[in-house]
């Protein structure tokens, strides 16, 4: 018999955790609800690099027990005190797919998406494991054209979600090992949006810059219409200016960091500039590419580009984003749907652009556990 007391057991207050594990580092937020508010409490980001013998920033590939290690080092760092927790999955581990599908009823559609999932997956059906939303026709975009035939008028939008069934069980493993009380798992880019948007009147892209790719997603009323992963990100020009100069990676890092030093020669200054700007050009070109696509398919303009990421806190970077795209370009605030102490505000702002996925995380175990 269900407990006709556990509405009044209930904790008012509970603190849940958000869990961003990267290619460069892990991130961790945790908030508190407070009278329908959420709080936070405590952050936190560890670099993956040392536990891989490289240095702080550059790219890893650990297995699960290192990650594990990592988490368990990066909770006590943070002096978390929950173990209730929500888990980023990467987006390069899943395959997100927009589907078209004819009006028929829910019951129906269960038994088509799997069946139709088989013409987008690589691999059988049976090695992943699939969800899938029907975005509701609110949210769909109109186009008024009468040469469109009228079956399409009336097809059924579903956003369909697979995950391979090795890495959902690496991820278990990784929450067994950092004995955690993780609730769920979310692809990314679903949690960037949740942090970063609210009620936007027009279409929004992201635009994530991460350590070993840059991610880009389209998003119109609250539906992530269109997503594409760069192969580009911020270590590449790392990479780019540790060989060219001849450096360690970490004073290639910082150089990047600053968009040049000022102690250099002029002439390796101008040689810098170059380095970063082939890269960042590329990675441009690229995310106008995929904003150009959506518009000319849904006929919709993309009102503005939402800058997150470690990669886009170089210095000089906004400057560079409002010159290569031909639409507003805001800096993302992860946190301007959190309460912090006044004291962190400055703080959050100029290291907040890394914690967009942990407290997008966060927010939604705190929607659970209402």
């Amino acid at each position: 018999m269900d407990n006709p007391f556990k509405n009044l057991l209930k904790k008012t207050e509970e603190s849940v955790l958000g869990i961003d594990i990267g290619t460069s580092a892990i991130k961790v937020v945790q908030l508190r609800n407070k009278k329908g508010r959420a709080v936070l409490e405590t952050y936190g980001e560890l670099s993956l690099g040392p536990y891989a013998g490289l240095s702080i920033g550059q790219v890893t590939n650990l297995p699960p027990e290192k990650l594990s290690e990592a988490i368990t080092d990066v909770l006590k760092e943070a002096n978390t005190s929950t173990t209730n927790a929500g888990i980023s999955i990467p987006f390069r581990s899943s395959l997100v797919t927009l589907m078209e599908l004819p009006p028929v009823s829910s019951k129906k559609l269960d038994e088509m998406i799997p069946l139709e999932a088989r013409k987008y997956i690589p691999v059988p059906i049976s090695e992943v494991t699939l969800d899938w939303w029907v975005i509701p026709k609110e949210s769909n975009i109109e186009i008024d054209d009468e040469s469109k035939p009228e079956e399409e008028k009336h097809k059924t939008d579903v956003l369909v979600v697979s995950i391979h069934n090795e890495v959902l069980n690496s991820y278990n493993s990784i929450v067994k090992s950092a004995n955690l009380n993780a609730s769920f798992f979310e692809i990314e880019m679903f949690s960037a949006a949740r942090s970063l948007l609210d009620q936007e009147p027009t279409a929004s892209m992201i635009f994530d810059m991460g350590a070993s790719s840059t991610k880009v997603y389209l998003v119109d009323h609250g539906v992530i219409k269109n997503s594409h992963i760069i192969n580009k990100g911020s270590q590449d020009i790392t990479q780019s200016i540790s060989k060219g100069m001849n450096l360690p990676v970490a004073r290639a890092e910082h150089i990047k960091r600053n968009l040049g030093d000022n102690t250099l020669k002029p002439e390796d200054q101008k040689g810098i500039t170059e380095m970063i700007s082939l890269t960042l050009d590329y990675i441009f070109s690229e995310a106008n590419s995929v904003l150009l696509s959506f518009q000319k398919k849904y006929q919709k303009t993309v009102g503005k580009v939402i800058l997150t990421g470690g990669g886009v806190a170089m210095q000089g970077f906004y400057e560079l984003a409002k010159a290569n795209f031909q639409t507003e370009v805001v800096v993302g605030e992860p946190f301007a749907k959190v309460e912090a102490p006044a004291f962190l505000e400055e703080v959050l702002k100029a290291t907040g652009l890394e914690f967009a996925v942990a407290v997008g995380i966060a927010l939604r175990k705190l929607q659970e556990i209402e």
